[in-house]
């Protein structure tokens, strides 16, 4: 069938991308479900920095591809082999499709799925498969999902289904923010109520994050970033401290404030001077836990002795150690009952065709997350 998607054909273009366009709308070729796959009509995909990471080329990805992973929609039609989705039935997109088989998948750590990890770099399917064509060019898949067009061929395994009562633009942040931010928080940290938390860096996985240390029972919730507005929207959410990065003496400030640093610290920016902050900030025997995605080449570094003798903990997080199948739907059902509004994060929504002026919105740190509505 013919489908309208958005593809990427060159890595690193400058902004404003409203004028040097990166991201074409085009019309592909989308093959039909093979063995183990589904067919999807897209509702809703939010613009995220791991789309926009991949724009701007500190997330080298083959090209062209079509980019989109944070998605809703509804299923279309299924191939042989899927006995557990129908057509009609709303499902949730996630960007690691755990294979099952591997040894992190066995041990219950799908986030880490190696198949799902080499096929994600090559920008197919789990299958080995691409399904997206423009007559006899490939268009490589964004992590097994390519989100940004009208319908989409994914793995089985990329798919959660969900609760039909939610609007598709509500339901499609539980993909990537959702869970890689209030996972990180549960899953990662696995955070103690009354414990002392900050995030640096209110994208949307941090103030998902954020929101997730209120709903675990955090005492005290820091959040730190560069933009007066988002320090603004935190305090909306339910932090009880603010501080502006760009403060020089920042560090200082809290470490004060808090009595000598905090107990978890999430570091959700993907840049190396939030990192240094967030493990600055970090009380003596506390944990940071990092979410970003940087620059392959970037390296961070810090104290060594800090480790030993402060007994710091440094650890990643990846989709929020989460296991989606488990995890999404907990949190919806906390979505539900009102205990992690994270609809407060949707800033506006776009055609698809707005794309690279949405992308140029989110690069300016004002908005937490912009949804494209099909």
């Amino acid at each position: 069938m013919k489908v309208k998607s958005a593809v990427l054909h060159e890595l690193g273009l400058p902004q404003p991308y409203k004028k040097t366009k990166p991201i074409k709308i085009e019309t592909l070729d989308l093959d039909s479900p093979q063995y183990g796959e589904v067919q999807v009509q897209i509702k809703a995909a939010s613009l995220c920095h791991s789309d926009l990471s991949v724009i701007n080329g500190s997330r080298p990805r083959p090209l062209p591809m079509a980019l989109g992973h944070e998605a809703a929609g509804v299923v279309t039609e299924v191939g042989e082999g899927v006995t557990d989705l129908y057509p009609g039935d709303h499902v949730v997109c996630v960007f690691v499709p755990s294979c099952g088989h591997c040894v992190p998948c066995r041990e219950g750590r799908p986030a880490l799925c190696e198949p799902a990890a080499e096929t994600n770099n090559k920008g197919t399917l789990l299958s080995g498969g691409v399904r997206l064509h423009k007559g006899d060019e490939v268009v490589n898949h964004h992590v097994g999902v390519s989100a940004f067009s009208e319908y989409v061929v994914v793995s089985r395994n990329s798919l959660v289904k969900v609760d039909k009562n939610i609007p598709f633009e509500k339901i499609a942040l539980f993909g990537c923010a959702v869970i890689t931010g209030v996972g990180a928080v549960v899953n990662t940290a696995n955070i103690k109520m009354g414990s002392t938390v900050a995030i640096v860096g209110l994208g949307g996985i941090g103030l998902s994050a954020m929101l997730g240390a209120v709903a675990a029972g955090a005492s005290r919730v820091v959040a730190v970033d560069v933009n007066d507005n988002k320090l603004k929207q935190a305090l909306e959410l339910g932090a009880t401290d603010v501080f502006n990065s760009k403060d020089s003496d920042v560090i200082e400030q809290i470490r004060v404030a808090t009595g000598g640093g905090l107990d978890n610290v999430f570091e959700t920016a993907g840049v190396v001077p939030a990192l240094e902050v967030a493990y600055a900030i970090t009380k003596r025997g506390g944990t940071t836990v990092t979410t970003g995605l940087p620059h392959p080449e970037h390296k961070f570094s810090f104290p060594y002795v800090t480790l030993t003798a402060d007994e710091k903990t440094l650890k990643g997080s990846y989709v929020g150690s989460c296991v989606p199948d488990r995890d999404i739907p907990r949190f919806i059902k906390l979505y539900s009952q009102g205990r992690l509004p994270v609809d407060k994060l949707l800033a506006r929504t776009i055609s698809l065709d707005e794309i690279n002026e949405g992308f140029d919105q989110l690069a300016s740190g004002d908005f937490s997350r912009i949804i494209i509505t099909f």
